[in-house]
């Protein structure tokens, strides 16, 4: 793997220099759009909305809509707004990650130490272990300043991106309904429904099988053949016996 960042984390006076590497990576299938006629690669041109025409690259600019009239910004603008360039990861305080809502979780790095800094290393993660705290910091990728947690994941480092409020849309449009509406006997079905279908958390048994099942066909369709897929079993029309529908996902088991 290629590091992506390198710099060094501050556990209050100790420097503990770092090298992040990607800890995530996608697993859809990469598509380019063709031309049906000779499977040509299909190019997007900058198209100008009013006269019709292409547009240079060297010739767009980028602006901000405000009171419905676009104000537009240069180069020196990005640059007088832009983070202090640093190599630095801040430890700013420590948090419990059960603290931290999932909606707030971007993507994650693995933390490498470089040579010089491993006793330190082994330090912040044996203490973040022992406390099952995360570290809140922030650092700068990319020009970007990004608010990240600091936490362990088995023997090794680990700089998860978390989101800003400001990135996180309220609520309070969403049309939620009134838990006054389930009674008791709904409740402790569903309860028991939840007890039932229980178990420890293991990613390794979930895969995407979306992905897994085109790549078959676009293998079998390479030799000219057509790949055999799995049908889905349809599932019972909706009703509104929700209590009968708890009650048959419990397998009837009425005394549950």
């Amino acid at each position: 793997m290629r590091a992506i960042w390198k710099g060094s984390i501050g556990f209050g006076l100790v420097n503990i220099p770092v090298r992040l590497f990607s800890a995530v990576q996608n697993s859809n299938l990469d598509f380019d759009m063709l031309d049906e006629k000779d499977h040509s690669k299909i190019r997007f041109k900058r198209i100008n909305e009013n006269t019709k025409k292409e547009v240079s690259y060297d010739h767009i600019v980028k602006g901000y809509m405000l009171k419905d009239k676009y104000v537009i910004l240069e180069d020196a603008d990005f640059q007088d707004a832009s983070p202090e360039k640093t190599k630095m990861i801040e430890l700013e305080n420590f948090v419990e990650l059960k603290e931290i809502n999932p909606i707030y979780y971007e993507t994650s790095y693995y933390v490498e130490p470089e040579a010089q800094g491993r006793k330190a290393y082994a330090l912040l993660l044996k203490a973040l272990l022992k406390s099952k705290k995360a570290g809140l910091a922030r650092f700068v990728l990319r020009s970007t300043e990004n608010l990240c947690v600091i936490h362990p994941m088995e023997n090794v480092l680990v700089v998860t991106k978390i989101r800003f409020p400001e990135e996180v849309r309220s609520a309070a449009d969403i049309d939620s309904p009134s838990l006054t509406s389930i009674g008791k006997k709904e409740l402790d079905v569903g309860l028991a429904l939840i007890k039932q279908y229980s178990s420890a958390f293991d990613i390794e048994g979930f895969h995407d099988e979306y992905s897994k099942e085109l790549l078959k066909i676009i293998k079998a369709k390479a030799k000219g053949k057509r790949a055999t897929i799995k049908k889905l079993k349809p599932r019972e029309e909706l009703s509104d016996d929700l209590y009968g529908q708890l009650m048959r996902s419990l397998g009837g088991k009425k005394g549950a």
